[in-house]
């Protein structure tokens, strides 16, 4: 994420961005919310008076409005993210509009800002600037390839082998063929300066690090190899939670939200320093007594959160927004979607 400019009195004004890639439009989704006002480049029908009664005609050119968000839509399958409202700025007052925004399009929100909104801004700066992170888990037979995102862990490439893995003869060569698969598609994945975690049960994972290492010099010198007892979503869990991605990206925040509510659960179990649920919170909130808040992203839009994040950082409490891709965000959401760590233990 790049900031343009950014002019405010106070908490409100205009904030001008430029997401570059996917987690940017994650971060994005959750910095526009209805009622803001959002402007960036479009493409409209241009109005053409000696054509009226044949509109499809009419050449689409790019003009900047701005419209008034009434709905955001995101999915981390597509590479754009909708903001959908009336137009407020621009040609064609009053009338619906759907700005699709992309990695490297110029966006700009007026609003009021909320303090967790702008320290997220900084952290989507400060993430841009860090090296990538692709974790690979592999056992015999089956591989997994995922790019760590600022939502979770993106599954981008599977690899399976065929019949017959055996040792021997021809299942020797099917063996081979399926390390260089593997190595090959992580050569892509693995982009110039992406760090790799290379992980999985059993020695296939040494295996295919030695072909890796005759092969593709490069990419071997960025790899880290860490031992995971299972494949696919549990897999790459397993290796956030065993702290391999500390040794890369330690303020990582898939990391810091694995560790954070790891830290919660252990004190709900000693009923210790923790709160949880929307009215348990709410009331340790009030008292100033919030160290920690955890909220899940689903719940941003509701009034009550609002004013509760705001209640938090008034009396300098810090605010963590958890993804709902993702296993730590879950068990968030299996809690009430809302937690906290607290300054002292309440008494209840």
């Amino acid at each position: 994420m790049r900031v343009l400019k950014k002019s405010l009195r106070g908490e409100e004004g205009e904030i001008s961005l430029v997401p570059e890639s996917i987690d940017d439009l994650w971060h994005l989704k959750y910095l526009i919310a209805p009622g803001d006002l959002v402007f960036a480049l479009t493409h409209r029908k241009a109005t053409a008076s000696t054509d009226k009664l044949r509109p499809e005609k009419l050449e689409r050119r790019p003009v900047r409005l701005g419209i008034r968000a009434e709905s955001v839509e995101f999915h981390t399958s597509s590479n754009w993210l909708r903001v959908h409202g009336v137009i407020e700025v621009g040609p064609d007052v009053a009338s619906y509009h759907t700005l699709n925004l992309e990695p490297g399009v110029d966006v700009s929100i007026v609003k009021v800002w909320r303090p967790d909104e702008l320290a997220r801004i900084k952290e989507a700066v400060a993430e841009s600037k860090r090296p990538k992170v692709v974790i690979a888990l592999v056992e015999e037979g089956e591989a997994a390839i995922g790019v760590l995102r600022q939502f979770g862990v993106e599954t981008v490439s599977e690899v399976r082998a065929g019949a017959g893995k055996g040792m021997g003869g021809k299942g020797g060569d099917r063996r081979s063929e399926f390390l260089d698969e593997v190595a090959g598609e992580l050569n892509r994945v693995a982009v110039s300066g992406s760090r790799v975690i290379l992980a999985g049960p059993g020695f296939t994972k040494e295996d295919l690090k030695k072909r890796i290492d005759a092969t593709y010099p490069d990419l071997a010198a960025r790899i880290v190899l860490y031992d995971a007892t299972t494949m696919g979503i549990s897999g790459f869990q397993e290796v956030l939670r065993r702290g391999a991605i500390d040794k890369i990206l330690e303020e990582s925040r898939l990391a810091l939200e694995t560790t954070l509510i790891e830290d919660l659960l252990r004190e709900i179990a000693t009923d210790g320093r923790a709160a949880y649920g929307p009215a348990e919170v709410r009331a340790v909130a009030e008292q100033g007594a919030v160290e920690t808040l955890m909220v899940s992203d689903e719940l941003l839009r509701l009034p009550e959160v609002d004013e509760l994040m705001r209640t938090v950082t008034n009396a300098r409490g810090r605010v963590v927004v958890f993804s709902s891709e993702f296993e730590p965000g879950k068990r968030l959401e299996a809690l009430g979607g809302v937690a906290a760590i607290t300054r002292y233990k309440i008494n209840r």
